[in-house]
């Protein structure tokens, strides 16, 4: 009785120390995957500190300047007049907010009627905040 109980307790250790050295090797597999990971993401942190730091030299008002004058010539630049900027109303309305045109309201030729065409500036008058007011300069 006793030999058994010593073999089934032996197998039993064994078992349980593969079991447990199983664990620690995936332990330690994640353990490195992690660490790639971590080196993946500090790269990147650097690539994009790099990438911003390249980006503030280029785009230096100084720099700029001296590349406009250079290629004056090419380029044929010039300031934006307070004329051309816009405000958000009075921007165009959006496509799917504009009036559906019907064909069946037109006649033969294709022409719309004077009151079919009173109808659709209707729609469009209905919505003055969204209708462009055309103060915008090309």
């Amino acid at each position: 009785m006793l030999r058994t109980l010593d073999i089934l307790l032996i197998v039993f250790m064994t078992a349980v120390a593969t079991i447990t050295y199983t664990i620690k090797h995936r332990a330690e597999l994640k353990l490195e995957e992690v660490q790639k990971l971590e080196a993946s993401i500090r790269l990147e942190k650097d690539t994009i500190d790099l990438l911003r730091a390249d980006w503030a030299l280029l785009t230096q008002p100084g720099r700029l300047q001296t590349l406009i004058n250079a290629y004056q010539t090419e380029l044929q630049l010039v300031p934006t007049e307070s004329t051309q900027l816009v405000q958000a109303v009075e921007l165009p309305m959006l496509k799917s907010e504009l009036p559906v045109y019907d064909e069946a309201d037109a006649d033969k030729d294709g022409k719309v009627s004077d009151k079919e065409a009173k109808a659709y500036a209707a729609k469009i008058v209905a919505n003055p905040d969204k209708v462009s007011t055309g103060s915008v300069k090309p």
